[in-house]
């Protein structure tokens, strides 16, 4: 199963130094049945989108708590096996954890498929969102509308060989 782990910058350089995400348990976010049950669709590729996008949500969070982290959302695509990726049935159709499942341990660098980081051209824009976060989760919507602003941006795809072009 592909699944897309959500990070930062210097999560990333965490993760190539240690050869691993982790520890776990992780958060990642996968092409789950309430996802599917969601976007009613049975287009994988716009699915594995979604899970993508979903993630890059969870970058973003994940910056939010981060000030001082540079301002591009991270996601790393890894393939595990089907029962390492698990979704709690009870927030299937949770909008919120649509897609999210744990998983349980570490899991090696060398399972990733590619990396995915915002363009430089994103940061300011990511770096609105991440600040407008708290008040678009209190239901702001001119926060919400700077939130969205991000997901303006496409993620690059990066080869994991390119990790460490990425991180100097």
């Amino acid at each position: 199963m592909r699944v897309y782990v959500p990070l930062t910058l210097p999560g990333l350089a965490e993760a190539h130094k240690a050869g691993e995400l982790g520890p776990g348990p992780l958060t990642a976010y996968a092409v789950t049945p309430g996802l599917r049950e969601w976007y009613v669709s049975d287009d994988i590729e716009e699915l594995e989108y979604a899970a993508l996008s979903r993630a890059a949500a969870g970058s973003l969070r994940l910056l939010a708590g981060a000030p001082e982290t540079a301002r591009r959302r991270v996601v790393v695509a890894v393939d595990v096996p089907d029962q390492d990726a698990v979704a709690d049935p009870d927030g299937a159709l949770v909008a919120s954890a649509l897609g999210e499942v744990r998983i349980a341990s570490a899991v090696p660098l060398a399972k990733a498929a590619a990396v995915h980081v915002d363009a430089d051209d994103a940061v300011a824009d990511v770096a609105a969102a991440a600040e407008a976060l708290g008040a678009a989760d209190q239901g702001d919507d001119d926060a919400q509308f700077t939130v969205d602003g991000a997901d303006d941006h496409e993620l690059l795809w990066y080869g994991v060989q390119e990790i460490p072009n990425l991180l100097g």
